[in-house]
Protein backbone atom coordinates (compact mmCIF):
# COMPACT_ATOMS: atom_id res chain seq x y z
CA UNK A 1 0.00 0.00 0.00
CA UNK A 2 1.00 3.35 -0.96
CA UNK A 3 -0.06 7.03 -0.32
CA UNK A 4 -0.20 9.95 -2.00
CA UNK A 5 -1.54 13.69 -1.55
CA UNK A 6 -2.10 15.88 -4.28
CA UNK A 7 -4.79 18.87 -4.38
CA UNK A 8 -8.34 18.12 -5.95
CA UNK A 9 -10.40 21.29 -6.91
CA UNK A 10 -8.35 23.02 -4.62
CA UNK A 11 -9.06 20.61 -1.46
CA UNK A 12 -5.73 18.71 -0.44
CA UNK A 13 -6.51 14.67 -0.44
CA UNK A 14 -4.56 11.87 0.45
CA UNK A 15 -4.96 8.51 -1.15
CA UNK A 16 -3.64 4.94 0.05
CA UNK A 17 -3.74 2.68 -3.07
CA UNK A 18 -2.65 -0.98 -3.59
CA UNK A 19 -0.35 -0.14 -6.43
CA UNK A 20 0.78 3.41 -7.54
CA UNK A 21 0.12 2.49 -10.85
CA UNK A 22 -3.75 2.80 -10.98
CA UNK A 23 -5.35 4.85 -13.13
CA UNK A 24 -6.05 8.55 -11.54
CA UNK A 25 -9.71 7.44 -12.93
CA UNK A 26 -10.50 4.96 -10.80
CA UNK A 27 -9.08 6.78 -7.92
CA UNK A 28 -11.37 9.94 -8.50
CA UNK A 29 -14.20 8.12 -9.10
CA UNK A 30 -14.12 5.35 -7.03
CA UNK A 31 -11.80 6.39 -3.67
CA UNK A 32 -12.74 10.34 -3.81
CA UNK A 33 -16.69 9.96 -4.99
CA UNK A 34 -15.81 12.49 -8.01
CA UNK A 35 -17.90 10.62 -10.72
CA UNK A 36 -18.41 13.45 -13.33
CA UNK A 37 -14.91 12.21 -14.59
CA UNK A 38 -16.30 9.35 -16.88
CA UNK A 39 -14.76 5.92 -17.77
CA UNK A 40 -15.00 5.80 -21.71
CA UNK A 41 -12.83 3.41 -23.59
CA UNK A 42 -9.54 2.79 -20.84
CA UNK A 43 -7.24 3.07 -23.62
CA UNK A 44 -7.16 6.64 -24.46
CA UNK A 45 -8.76 6.78 -27.38
CA UNK A 46 -12.33 8.41 -26.32
CA UNK A 47 -10.62 11.38 -24.21
CA UNK A 48 -14.43 11.26 -22.16
CA UNK A 49 -12.39 10.98 -18.79
CA UNK A 50 -10.08 14.42 -19.44
CA UNK A 51 -9.46 16.40 -16.47
CA UNK A 52 -6.23 19.18 -16.41
CA UNK A 53 -3.51 18.54 -14.08
CA UNK A 54 -1.46 21.43 -13.51
CA UNK A 55 -3.51 23.16 -16.26
CA UNK A 56 -2.85 20.65 -18.81
CA UNK A 57 -5.21 18.43 -20.26
CA UNK A 58 -5.10 14.65 -19.32
CA UNK A 59 -6.63 11.22 -19.65
CA UNK A 60 -7.56 9.95 -15.93
CA UNK A 61 -7.70 6.58 -18.04
CA UNK A 62 -4.03 5.92 -18.36
CA UNK A 63 -2.69 8.63 -15.78
CA UNK A 64 -1.42 6.89 -12.84
CA UNK A 65 -1.84 8.23 -9.43
CA UNK A 66 1.54 8.09 -8.42
CA UNK A 67 2.36 10.44 -11.35
CA UNK A 68 -0.24 12.86 -9.52
CA UNK A 69 1.17 13.16 -6.49
CA UNK A 70 1.51 16.84 -5.49
CA UNK A 71 0.10 18.06 -8.62
CA UNK A 72 -3.21 19.90 -8.90
CA UNK A 73 -6.18 18.53 -10.26
CA UNK A 74 -9.41 20.24 -12.05
CA UNK A 75 -12.16 18.02 -12.36
CA UNK A 76 -15.72 18.84 -13.80
CA UNK A 77 -17.19 19.15 -9.87
CA UNK A 78 -15.19 22.25 -10.23
CA UNK A 79 -18.65 23.69 -11.83
CA UNK A 80 -20.45 22.41 -8.81
CA UNK A 81 -18.13 23.35 -5.81
CA UNK A 82 -18.18 27.15 -6.99
CA UNK A 83 -14.51 27.20 -7.45
CA UNK A 84 -15.08 30.32 -9.65
CA UNK A 85 -12.28 29.67 -12.30
CA UNK A 86 -12.69 31.94 -15.31
CA UNK A 87 -11.96 29.73 -17.95
CA UNK A 88 -14.55 26.70 -17.10
CA UNK A 89 -17.19 29.04 -16.20
CA UNK A 90 -16.77 30.55 -19.68
CA UNK A 91 -17.03 27.34 -21.09
CA UNK A 92 -19.85 26.63 -19.64
CA UNK A 93 -21.83 29.40 -20.01
CA UNK A 94 -21.37 28.71 -24.18
CA UNK A 95 -22.20 25.30 -23.48
CA UNK A 96 -25.15 25.89 -21.99
CA UNK A 97 -26.02 28.84 -25.00
CA UNK A 98 -25.72 26.51 -27.23
CA UNK A 99 -27.16 23.55 -25.94
CA UNK A 100 -24.19 21.24 -26.70
CA UNK A 101 -25.28 18.21 -24.82
CA UNK A 102 -27.49 15.30 -26.19
CA UNK A 103 -26.82 12.54 -23.91
CA UNK A 104 -24.04 14.59 -21.79
CA UNK A 105 -21.69 11.47 -21.67
CA UNK A 106 -18.76 12.72 -23.27
CA UNK A 107 -19.64 16.06 -22.35
CA UNK A 108 -17.25 16.56 -18.66
CA UNK A 109 -14.50 15.29 -21.00
CA UNK A 110 -15.02 17.42 -23.60
CA UNK A 111 -15.67 20.86 -21.46
CA UNK A 112 -12.48 20.19 -19.20
CA UNK A 113 -10.49 19.83 -23.00
CA UNK A 114 -11.44 23.12 -24.22
CA UNK A 115 -11.11 24.65 -21.05
CA UNK A 116 -7.68 23.12 -21.20
CA UNK A 117 -6.97 24.72 -24.41
CA UNK A 118 -8.31 27.97 -23.12
CA UNK A 119 -5.71 27.87 -20.60
CA UNK A 120 -3.11 26.97 -23.03
CA UNK A 121 -3.72 30.37 -24.56
CA UNK A 122 -5.58 29.39 -27.33
CA UNK A 123 -8.87 31.20 -28.74
CA UNK A 124 -11.80 30.06 -31.32
CA UNK A 125 -11.16 28.31 -34.22
CA UNK A 126 -7.55 27.21 -33.16
CA UNK A 127 -9.11 25.22 -30.65
CA UNK A 128 -11.17 22.91 -32.62
CA UNK A 129 -7.97 20.93 -34.08
CA UNK A 130 -6.99 20.23 -30.13
CA UNK A 131 -9.87 18.82 -29.50
CA UNK A 132 -10.15 14.80 -30.17
CA UNK A 133 -12.84 13.87 -28.04
CA UNK A 134 -15.72 11.38 -29.33
CA UNK A 135 -19.04 12.03 -28.77
CA UNK A 136 -21.63 9.22 -29.72
CA UNK A 137 -24.72 11.21 -30.19
CA UNK A 138 -22.77 13.37 -32.74
CA UNK A 139 -22.82 17.12 -31.26
CA UNK A 140 -20.16 18.08 -32.94
CA UNK A 141 -21.77 20.85 -35.38
CA UNK A 142 -22.89 22.07 -31.69
CA UNK A 143 -19.35 21.91 -29.87
CA UNK A 144 -17.68 23.50 -32.70
CA UNK A 145 -20.50 26.56 -32.73
CA UNK A 146 -20.07 27.06 -29.02
CA UNK A 147 -16.61 27.34 -29.54
CA UNK A 148 -16.06 29.45 -32.91
CA UNK A 149 -19.59 31.41 -32.84
CA UNK A 150 -18.33 32.54 -28.87
CA UNK A 151 -14.73 33.55 -29.56
CA UNK A 152 -15.53 36.83 -27.69
CA UNK A 153 -16.78 34.71 -24.92
CA UNK A 154 -13.97 32.79 -24.82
Amino acid sequence: MASYTFKVNNVSKTVTVPDGNMPLLWVLRDILGLTGTKYGCGIEKCFACTILINGQPEHACVYNVSSAAGKNILTIEALEMGLNDPDLEKVKKVWIEHQVPQCGYCQCGMIMAVTGAIKAGHHGKEILPEIQNICVCGTYQRIREAITDSTAEL
